[in-house]
Formats: C-alpha cells, sequence, structure tokens
C-alpha cells in the first residue's frame, strides 16, 4: 500500500474528520517538534500517516486493524514501533517514559486545543461520522468519551504540546460538554 493508496483510503465516504486533512494537521504538528532523530521522526510520521487507515466508527478494533496494515507495508525494521504507537491512540494513554508515544498521542489531540471555530468544526464532523447513532445516545457517548479526557491532570503527555494546548482544550471540552446536556 503505497502513500496514494493511503489518500484514498483517507478519502473514503463518510470520513468527516478522520481524513486526508487530519492526516496532514498531523503531519504538519510533527514538522514542529524538534530534537528528533531521523528514525524516531519516520516513526511518528508512517504511525500518523497509518492511525487511521482504518476507520469505521461502528467498530471497536480500528486502530488494531490500521496497527496491523502497518506492520505488514512498512519497513521491518520500525514495523513494530509504528505498530505500538499506533495502539497507543486507542485509549490515548502513555506511560510516562514513552516519549515517541507522548508525541504522537499529543499530535493526534491536538485539535481538542484548536480555537473555538475550529474546534466546533471538529465536533460537528465527528457527528457526522457517528450520524448512524441516535442524537440522545450520541449525546450520551461523547459526553463520556469528552469527561475522560476533561478529568486527566494531563490531556497531553508531550510538555510542548501541553504548554500550548491544554487550556484551550479544556475550555473546548467544558463547553461541547455543556452543549450535550
Amino acid at each position: 500500500m503505497n502513500r496514494e493508496e493511503l489518500a484514498a483510503a483517507y478519502a473514503a465516504p463518510g470520513r468527516h474528520y478522520h481524513n486526508l486533512a487530519h492526516i496532514e494537521d498531523c503531519l504538519a504538528a510533527l514538522a514542529q517538534v524538534e530534537g528528533l532523530s531521523v528514525r524516531e521522526r519516520e516513526v511518528l510520521s508512517e504511525a500518523i500517516w497509518w492511525h487511521d487507515v482504518v476507520y469505521d466508527p461502528t467498530r471497536s478494533d480500528n486502530e488494531e486493524l490500521s496497527a496491523q496494515l502497518a506492520e505488514r507495508h512498512v519497513g521491518a525494521d520500525i514495523s513494530y514501533e509504528v505498530g505500538r504507537l499506533i495502539r497507543l491512540t486507542k485509549t490515548h494513554e502513555v506511560k510516562a517514559d514513552d516519549r515517541l508515544g507522548a508525541i504522537l498521542i499529543s499530535i493526534d489531540l491536538s485539535i481538542l486545543g484548536a480555537e473555538p471555530a475550529r474546534y466546533d468544526a471538529y465536533a460537528a464532523d465527528i457527528r457526522q461520522e457517528f450520524i448512524h447513532v441516535s442524537d440522545a445516545d450520541y449525546r450520551a457517548g461523547r459526553a463520556r468519551v469528552l469527561r475522560q479526557f476533561a478529568v486527566r491532570p494531563v490531556i497531553y503527555p508531550d510538555a510542548g504540546f501541553a504548554a500550548i494546548y491544554d487550556r484551550r482544550a479544556r475550555d473546548n471540552l467544558a463547553r461541547e460538554l455543556a452543549s450535550l446536556s
């Protein structure tokens, strides 16, 4: 599977947020991260490209399936690490000493700390991806997910991302939570 095939997967119908624009935003955020070796940057780049390649909002194994696809298609020397990082995106929880995990998860969650209008567009796109879910069930499920992030002492495990995005992320989460009740 080459980059064109990956891009085509991200262009599938029903992808309103988990699409190529999300990957491009993540890659742009990665480009701003300093102090990475060539190998670390390659691993993170591949993890970004592959982390949402399988995305079906009716399934709970998207991250696992994406990781398995990545492991089959990236270089053998980085396949384990790329797969491991992708699997972290299921819970967005990272061990304290996992620098690459902290960076990937912080990049993936950076949308939570976006300007309010951009965050609102993201929230609307997520709702569209879950259009098959009734409004009441969506509100309850979305609120549960948002509360899980809001109660964390640290939303962004990478300190650099936390300094930039944490306050606005908390404001966005509180605003969306209020709109769901």
